[in-house]
């Protein structure tokens, strides 16, 4: 069950990422949230290079996760500064790097806190929670599906339950998880609800 769980949790993940990728470039625009995005790359460059000794699967799976998260990162760098206002174009670049330095900070707290076995998980549930709820965001201050997809929305829900399941009830009883996970289920569905029903809640009859 826990390599079971462990595939299906990487799949679902990749699967977000490439589709991702292939909305940013094909509508040009990014797909993935900013503050989402950079506590991603930086989970998976900070525990890529801590575990690297180690070399697991997992160590592959985050430097592979890491290489996808660069390239979206030049999807949200390439056409992202059109979504800022006329007003505050200027600040896009400045303020882009200010948060990838937040919450690298952030997710090296954890870490330094933590250390790799619980911190990789706090951080982990807590970025993925925050990532459900910037999507539904993103969707309503668009105002449309673009770069987004019911693929991205189901993958990640499902991306997110597997590890849930495992972390929080199979190897250990864990509450934080349980609940992290359980509330990115709720917004993970509601995504997905919204998505779906997006063409109805944006023009009603």
């Amino acid at each position: 069950m826990t390599l079971f769980l462990t595939l299906v949790s990487g799949i679902a993940w990749t699967i977000v990422y490439i589709e991702c990728i292939r909305l940013g470039f094909k509508q040009r625009t990014y797909s993935m949230p900013l503050f989402a995005l950079a506590l991603n790359i930086a989970w998976e460059g900070i525990y890529s290079i801590v575990d690297l000794h180690n070399f697991s699967a997992q160590t592959v799976v985050n430097l592979v996760w890491f290489i996808f998260d660069l390239v979206i990162a030049c999807t949200y760098f390439k056409f992202g500064r059109k979504e800022f206002s006329s007003n505050s174009q200027r600040f896009f670049l400045p303020i882009s790097i200010i948060v990838f330095a937040t919450c690298l900070l952030i997710q090296l707290g954890f870490y330094w806190q933590f250390g790799l076995h619980y911190g990789s998980r706090y951080s982990a549930f807590l970025q993925n929670l925050v990532m459900s709820i910037m999507f539904i965001a993103m969707l309503f201050k668009r105002d449309n599906k673009k770069g987004q997809s019911l693929t991205i929305a189901v993958a990640k829900w499902i991306g997110t339950l597997a590890p849930t399941i495992l972390m929080g009830i199979l190897q250990e009883v864990n509450v934080y998880v349980i609940v992290c996970g359980g509330l990115c289920s709720v917004f993970d569905i509601l995504y997905i609800v919204l998505l779906a029903k997006w063409s109805k809640i944006a023009k009603p009859k």
